[in-house]
Formats: C-alpha cells, structure tokens, sequence
C-alpha cells in the first residue's frame, strides 16, 4: 500500500463513492483506487456504510469521504481542469453539467455533488499569463461566458 504525502479530501454527504465512479468515467488518468467500509456506526452512517474512497482525478490523489449534511461544498475548493481545444472543454463541461450539475460564469460548473469545476482551455490561461492588452481584451470576453468559446477566446487573443 503506497499512501500519498498530499491527498485532496472532498468532504460528500453520502455519495463519495458515485461521484469518484463519475469523475472516472469522465476524466482521463482516473481511477478508484480502494473503498473502505466503516468499522462501526459513526454519527452520519452505519457500520459497513461506505465511509472513504480512494480515488484519483486526472492523476491527482483524492479521497472522498462520506460524512453527513454538516458541510456544504463551496466554490473555495474548485479543480481545474485544462482543455486543449473546443471538444474538450464541451465534453467535460456537458458530462457535469448533464449529470445534474450547474452552469456558472467564466467557465465554472457545478457538479450534482456540489463540487465545483473550472473547466479551462489552455488558451485562455496562456493570453491571461501574456498580461497586457492581450489579457484584458480576454479577460473581458471571459466575463460574459458560462462554458469557455474557445473562438472567441482566440479572436479575443488577437484583437478582433
């Protein structure tokens, strides 16, 4: 068993183990490592309850804990995902936000569980990182965006 120095805990009310299965069916470089029962009953479950997940999304090691209504999701924890073109971005974007989530601004969503997702194509973050001119004018198209368009990022990028 190799345990990870870092691990992101995503804190779900009851649906850890649906939603790492979900996130694997959707993101490359995912998978759902192990699933542990919980040895005794426990404030929000039942002995033998799923109480963690062991998962990885787009490589990076999560565990999903079930641990009852006492916390919410917030957009303070979001992942970002970058997107090389347009069919990525709306494959990723639709797979959440048709699994019951939510569409958000300048590229955010929501997915069924509450977890928040930055759904970001790499050109977007190359012309924010350039500054200047280039920055603004997408930054400014940016804001009247839901899901990214990767065109008018582009004609954003060269001032037209």
């Amino acid at each position: 068993m190799s345990i990870a120095k870092n691990t992101i805990c995503i804190w779900y009310d009851k649906d850890a183990e649906a939603a790492a299965r979900f996130y694997c069916e959707v993101f490359p470089n995912s998978a759902v490592t192990a699933v542990h029962r919980a040895p005794g009953d426990y404030p929000s479950g039942k002995k033998g309850d799923v109480l963690t997940v062991e998962f990885t999304v787009c490589g990076i090691p999560c565990l999903g804990l079930n641990g009852g209504n006492a916390f919410k999701q917030t957009e303070a924890f979001s992942f970002q995902i970058a997107t090389d073109n347009q069919e990525e971005t709306d494959r990723y974007w639709n797979a959440i936000v048709g699994n019951g989530g939510k569409e958000s601004d300048c590229g955010w969503c929501k997915d069924k569980w509450g977890v928040s997702w930055q759904i970001t194509p790499k050109t977007l973050t190359e012309a924010m990182a350039a500054g200047g001119a280039e920055a603004q004018r997408v930054f400014a198209a940016m804001m009247t965006m839901q899901k990214i368009d990767v065109a008018k990022i582009d004609a954003a990028r060269k001032g037209s």
